[in-house]
């Protein structure tokens, strides 16, 4: 095969990845919301043990904040799912699973092999991905975004390149 051909073929295929990135956006939120919101769903209806381990973990007011975080959880599981507001989600969920880290799992850590092996880091850096990149395009924040832009000055060339998107996907 001709190499010059070869390179078109590579550029060819890593320009339609570029595309698809709403592809694993949409994978990555429908799996770690659905983590979330039934984790935060399960500790709301059992908010009794989950305060006594907040109690027991040394975290103050811990009524409050398993609440608090129990809740968290569940509503912002719930909007990742649906892509609404993810880059406002993607920040209480990060300060969650920070407070986690830092309260609770820090503790048992003894090397940076025993970090790497907490689910808590990845969870944050999934949410820090998330708020960089946003919900993609299939998202309600997707379709917010279209409404929005159809409504400005110049949504002609905003709608176009979505549209392009689109159709090429």
């Amino acid at each position: 095969m001709n190499p010059r051909k070869l390179i078109g073929l590579t550029a060819e295929a890593f320009n339609l990845l570029s595309i698809m990135t709403w592809i694993p956006a949409l994978l990555t939120r429908l799996f770690v919301g659905y983590f979330f919101f039934t984790s935060g769903w399960a500790k709301i209806h059992d908010l009794a043990t989950f305060t006594a381990n907040f109690q027991g973990w040394g975290i103050p007011y811990p009524a409050f904040n398993a609440a608090l975080s129990a809740y968290t959880e569940c509503i912002g599981g719930g909007l990742t799912i649906m892509g609404l507001g993810m880059r406002f989600v993607s920040i209480p969920m990060i300060i969650n699973m920070a407070v986690a880290v830092l309260s609770v799992k820090l503790k048992e850590v003894s090397s940076l092999s025993d970090f790497a092996n907490l689910d808590e880091p990845l969870y944050a850096i999934t949410y820090i991905w998330l708020l960089f990149a946003g919900a993609g395009w299939v998202s309600l924040d997707g379709i917010v975004k279209l409404a929005i832009s159809a409504m400005l000055p110049g949504h002609v060339e905003a709608t176009t390149a979505t549209t392009a998107r689109i159709s090429v996907a």
